[in-house]
């Protein structure tokens, strides 16, 4: 179910019609696949693979508030201050 969830989230990506559909592809991606490397790191007893988890999922929250400051900047009212 997992792979079935990457996939479509891989499709969504690439037919995705604006950037904030292809930045919500990755983001389900990277939440499908992270749960498959958990799975992994459970059946392997490889404990190395939460710590890789846990830094993918780092990335990925970063490059998600990366992709909202810069699509989506902040509005400020300048002042306009005669001093």
């Amino acid at each position: 179910m997992l792979l079935a969830n990457a996939i479509v989230s891989l499709w969504r990506l690439y037919r995705g019609p604006t950037n904030a559909d292809r930045m919500l592809a990755v983001s389900f991606f990277t939440t499908s696949s992270l749960a498959i490397i958990l799975l992994f790191s459970a059946y392997f007893t490889l404990p190395a693979l939460v710590d890789i988890a846990l830094l993918f999922a780092l990335l990925a929250a970063l490059g998600t508030a990366n992709f909202v400051v810069r699509y989506y900047p902040s509005k400020r009212e300048e002042s306009n201050d005669d001093a």
